[in-house]
């Protein structure tokens, strides 16, 4: 991989900036391979929680003209079965992130334990999800829990620790702030937005959950600003999500602040080709401007 796209992230080393998002190719440890051969620079598993969750019938995705809408519910086959698809993925060689939620603080940290004995290489906590009640934006909206869970893990376990915000808060600085006073080791900017579609022929939303989570293009300009104000808060890593599907989108999201940067829906709009084509066009765009590192971009809006 080209050498001046090299970054670290709370000690993870990464090849590039880029990372898989949590919810996309992240249930099997054949999936995440395959996400990491396209070139990846780390991979963030799908969200996994103590028992094993079905989820919401379907539909449950839905495309829109900007993007992709979704209630998927959080299925997932409970942290105990998912051991062996972390292995699988570590094979792959680069930085294995395994996202983790709970009702609880206490059921994060034991959720994050398990992930942490698997060999996962950081942990990101899920605190943020939209359409999981008691779970998700309840607690990602609430500062004080916020950082109740990020203590809870952070005396669990040994490995860093990322926790992915919501944008459906008064100030998203202000929640970022209280979960690195907390011990967060770093920050994932932003989750879906709350989001719905309507059929005008049965006069239903669409989803089975009716609200879900809406991804892609549309929500890039939001995801930036969080990125922007989260960077000026805090002294630990921001990594940018949300709308992310060209080389143009991630430099933006560099220039306001992040470290790397997640892509998800990008994978379902334009394949598993995204990722290479980022990284080029981000190499590109460094040795036209004669830098020699990612690193010397990020944040570099803030500067000017």
């Amino acid at each position: 991989m080209l050498r001046r796209l090299a970054t670290e992230i709370a000690g993870l080393k990464l090849a590039n900036p880029t990372m898989l998002a949590a919810g996309i190719l992240g249930l099997t440890g054949a999936s995440l391979r395959s996400v990491i051969d396209a070139g990846a620079g780390a991979v963030v598993t799908k969200s996994v929680g103590l028992k094993p969750r079905e989820g919401y019938f379907n539909p449950t995705v839905v495309q829109v003209e900007c993007g992709l809408l979704n209630a998927m519910g959080l299925p997932n086959p409970g942290i105990h079965h998912f051991a062996e698809e972390i292995r699988e993925a570590k094979e792959g060689g680069v930085p294995v992130i395994v996202s983790v939620y709970g009702f609880s603080s206490e059921e994060f940290a034991e959720v994050a334990t398990v992930a942490a004995k698997t060999d996962a290489d950081a942990l990101e906590l899920n605190v943020s999800c939209p359409h999981v009640e008691k779970t998700g934006t309840e607690i990602g909206q609430n500062p004080q829990l916020v950082a109740e869970v990020v203590e809870s893990v952070k005396s669990r376990v040994d490995k860093p620790v990322f926790i992915k915000l919501t944008p459906h808060v008064t100030s998203i600085a202000e929640v970022a702030k209280a979960a690195v006073d907390a011990g967060a080791d770093a920050i994932t900017a932003i989750n879906t937005v709350r989001a719905m579609a309507i059929n005008i022929e049965t006069a239903r939303p669409v989803l089975a959950n009716k609200v879900g989570g809406l991804s892609g293009p549309a929500i890039k300009p939001i995801a930036l600003r969080c990125v922007y104000e989260v960077y000026r808060e805090v002294d630990v890593p921001v990594i940018g999500c949300g709308g992310i599907t060209t080389w143009r989108d991630a430099v933006e999201f560099l220039l306001a602040g992040a470290s790397a940067v997640q892509i998800g829906t990008a994978i379902a709009l334009k394949g598993l080709g995204v990722f290479k084509s980022i990284t080029r066009g981000m190499d590109t765009y460094l040795k036209n401007r004669n830098f020699r590192s990612v690193r010397e971009i990020v944040g570099l809006s803030h500067r000017h």
